[in-house]
């Protein structure tokens, strides 16, 4: 074979080589969008499209979710805005509830799997996360089992299909994974800075009451039904606002006869209440074990303000329980009983001066080198 013809069947080979790459380019192109348009099928919004109800978050009239440690329930009143419906009462911040059916009614399918015999491959036989959702007389069920290899999606199957499993965005277990508290829409304080307030008053923690002496009489012999002890008086700091030069005027504060207007405790004190907010709710419906856990039994301060709003004269009570045990604030309620976070930068003025007093914490000198503390 010349040259000429080596070169001549290499190019013909080259063609051919070329003409079938592409082919399989073709066939590929074609597979690919064929596998698409089917899947488009599966993987559009969830929705309720086996109900016939719309795909839309505004359909729906209930939600039931288990997220691993809790079950949740919510659905429309009569005035249309969702209610936690173990607790009517309770604020409801709708805002994951909205969250979650815009997930839901947005849902895409990452990849479809046909299901094993074994549903432990994918934990479907202990689910992590179950989810309802009700529109109309359609309902929608999704089943979360573990999680992918990567972690950030997770095995679904739905509406009690077994044959088919998804694979889905970790979206939707999140937002379920919220705590009912976090939900909670926070009370909002009075305007407690200083051009309102009129009097305050704090009281420190229950004294310690002495051990009662026994008697060894022979009367003692027969025990009588103990009355309930009154509470001991606690301390009490009582400061109040002079302004001579009229309301609007800034006022002098008053401790008896003693003017504490420039003492920086006082002036912490107005700082704090002027800047005061709940960090977050800890219990909205707290049962009295709770409350003690809490420390309201007695509890440790009370916080009783004075102020005027709208042209009257109003009362803010605050009880102070525990500190938190992440030590970043304390336990408190207001009159509806619920208990809430609030933040020591918040409560330490008050604290402090229900233990010590407007003189503060005093400490004492630390003792010279080489010399033992007494």
């Amino acid at each position: 074979m010349t040259w000429k013809e080596r070169r001549t069947v290499t190019i013909l080979l080259s063609i051919a080589g070329a003409l079938f790459l592409a082919l399989l380019i073709v066939f590929g192109m074609i597979y690919r969008q064929g596998r698409e348009e089917a899947l488009a099928e599966k993987t559009g919004p969830v929705g309720l499209s086996d109900s016939g109800a719309p795909a839309d978050p505004g359909a729906y009239t209930a939600l039931r979710w288990y997220n691993g440690s809790a079950t949740l329930s919510f659905a429309l009143d009569e005035d249309g805005k969702w209610i936690w419906t173990d607790g009517p009462d309770f604020p409801l911040n709708d805002d994951t509830v909205s969250s979650v059916l815009e997930a839901l009614t947005a849902l895409k399918f990452q990849q479809v799997l046909p299901a094993g015999e074994d549903k432990a491959e994918h934990g479907l036989d202990t689910p992590s996360a179950t989810l309802t959702a009700t529109a109309g007389t359609g309902e929608q069920s999704l089943i979360f089992g573990k999680t992918t290899t990567d972690g950030d999606s997770y095995y679904m199957c739905m509406n009690g299909d077994e044959s088919t499993v998804y694979i889905v965005a970790d979206t939707l277990v999140k937002l379920m994974q919220t705590p009912i508290y976090d939900m909670c829409v926070l009370p909002e304080l009075p305007d407690l800075s200083e051009g309102n307030l009129r009097a305050i008053t704090i009281q420190g923690p229950v004294p310690t009451p002495e051990p009662a002496e026994e008697d060894g009489g022979e009367e003692a012999d027969e025990e009588e039904p103990e009355e309930p002890e009154e509470e001991p008086e606690r301390p009490s700091v009582s400061l109040n606002a002079r302004r001579s030069g009229g309301e609007d005027q800034p006022a002098l504060w008053f401790e008896g006869s003693d003017n504490v207007t420039a003492a920086p405790l006082m002036q912490d004190l107005l700082h704090d209440l002027a800047a005061m907010s709940m960090a977050k709710c800890v219990d909205y419906f707290p049962s009295e074990e709770a409350a003690e856990i809490c420390g309201f039994s007695p509890a440790d301060a009370i916080l009783k303000v004075e102020y005027a709003a709208n042209g009257a004269d109003q009362t803010f009570t605050l009880s102070v329980g525990a500190r938190m045990p992440d030590e970043s604030g304390r336990y408190v309620r207001l009159e509806d009983g619920a208990i809430y976070a609030l933040g020591t930068d918040s409560i330490d003025a008050v604290m402090t001066i229900s233990v010590a007093g407007m003189r503060g914490a005093v400490q004492e000198p630390a003792p010279a080198e080489g010399q033992e503390a007494e």
